[in-house]
């Protein structure tokens, strides 16, 4: 297993969810056990020595690798989700994404000063998605944040829209 057969074992649906949008379909990695060891062993490998304590997970698919990241880096999950989604008092950040305006959330209580936070994302595009959750955990004032994404597209530059101050990886790039 290595990088080249993750890639090719990535479903691509053109025109989803919109027309014009290539969509890159990371499920496909998650149904074979090879691709989904290889994958939290390349993440976890990256971040083994930065004393992550909070792993947070993007609303829906960074549901998945999130809490696997989390338990191999002995460090807690943290969802942020869509507005309505959690249950007790949240703040909330407001983007753009590629095809629309939209919303998240997270619980007042998450984070903490002493945190080290690693915010995972399936896929890094234009960034917008990640840079409002960046801006999200930053209200929160924990000590470092570390940005990470299975895919990364590339062309789109979605890289420059962070802070210098955190570190962005990605496991894969096309």
């Amino acid at each position: 297993m290595n990088k080249e057969d993750l890639i090719k074992s990535i479903r691509k649906v053109p025109n989803f969810p919109i027309e014009g949008i290539l969509f890159y379909d990371v499920t496909t990695l998650f149904k074979k056990a090879d691709c989904l060891g290889y994958l939290a062993d390349e993440m976890v490998n990256l971040y083994k020595d930065k004393g992550i304590t909070k792993v947070v997970g993007i609303e829906s698919r960074g549901f998945i690798m999130g809490p696997i990241m989390a338990t191999r880096l002995k460090a807690g999950f943290v969802p942020i989700r869509k507005p309505g989604k959690l249950p007790a008092e949240t703040i909330e950040e407001s983007y753009d994404k590629e095809y629309g305006k939209d919303s998240i959330q997270i619980h007042k209580d998450a984070i903490e000063k002493e945190d080290v936070v690693l915010i995972h994302d399936d896929l890094l595009a234009t960034g917008g998605t990640m840079k409002a959750a960046c801006d999200l955990i930053k209200k929160l004032h924990p000590k470092k944040i570390y940005v990470n994404f299975i895919i990364e597209l590339d062309e789109l530059k979605g890289r420059k829209m962070f802070d210098s101050d955190i570190e962005v990886c990605s496991i894969l790039k096309v």
